[in-house]
């Protein structure tokens, strides 16, 4: 099986280089395409493609907001040859062990099944904490959690992209989402990566869709002291990569302290 990540991306300099680098060694290739990073982002990304110049597609598209990304998706999509996509965002960060186990459940089902959904470990806050079941929202072909669709079959019959960001979705030629085209093709991987969409990904703004934004002040559940972080952020990298390890604190672990009680609460209610 030919497997190609996708990773569309607009200003993800803190985490862009150990999101690639994370998958990098498992999947065929990589199409990056930027649409109006302003940060260090394309930098780091041709740095990466001087290491792997066989292995990344890099692509500078137009700047685009809401309707743009499902476009800029789907042509993504239109210039696959690949057999099976992983969707591969800015800020997401596998184990190695999670990834092959990806990549092993492909090559040996992957004509038997269409999707595969995995869980997310979604940080807040800072790297070091990460947030309770009791916030997720997402929910796919029944099951509800953090979780999320990370990689599909390119056979599924009319398969496009559509909706607007962030809710656009895989449909198949019947205006079905992917994942609900058949339970027994929808393949739930008991695996997990690290989501960092809730930590500042740039210091830059991005004014189309508030990038610091997504940021939220929450104090959330410490890791263990033993916990086992993927193995990327402990490899050697270019100076001008920022370092994972920044710490909540000052100002915005005040406010933080401040909006938890008050968003857990939201969460009951």
């Amino acid at each position: 099986m030919i497997i190609s990540a996708h990773c569309l991306v607009k200003n993800e300099e803190n985490f862009i280089w150990y999101t690639v680098m994370s998958v990098i060694d498992y999947v065929d290739n990589i199409s990056v395409w930027d649409i109006g990073s302003t940060d260090k982002t394309v930098l780091i990304i041709k740095k990466i493609q001087k290491k792997y110049p066989n292995k990344i597609l890099f692509k500078q598209y137009n700047s685009v907001s809401g309707v743009g990304y499902f476009q800029a998706r789907q042509k993504m999509l239109e210039e696959t040859t690949a057999d099976w996509v992983l969707v591969l965002d800015g800020d997401e960060v596998w184990w190695e062990d999670s990834i092959k186990n990806l990549v092993e459940t492909i090559n040996k089902k992957g004509k038997e099944i269409e999707t595969i959904v995995i869980r997310t470990v979604n940080l807040v806050g800072d790297i070091y904490h990460y947030q309770e079941a009791s916030a997720a929202r997402y929910e796919i072909a029944g099951r509800k959690g953090h979780i999320n669709l990370r990689a599909f079959s390119t056979k599924i019959p009319g398969f496009h992209v559509g909706g607007n960001y962030p809710g656009e979705g895989y449909f198949d030629d019947k205006g079905r989402p992917i994942q609900n085209r058949d339970p027994k093709k929808n393949c739930f991987l008991d695996t997990s990566y690290f989501h960092l969409t809730h930590l500042k990904r740039s210091d830059v703004l991005d004014e189309v869709i508030g990038r610091k934004g997504k940021f939220k002040y929450e104090i959330g559940i410490s890791f263990p002291l033993d916990f086992y972080f993927p193995e990327v952020f402990f490899r050697s990298k270019p100076s001008f990569v920022p370092p994972p390890w920044r710490k909540l604190e000052g100002a915005e672990y005040f406010r933080a302290a401040f909006e938890t009680p008050l968003k857990k609460l939201k969460r009951i209610l």
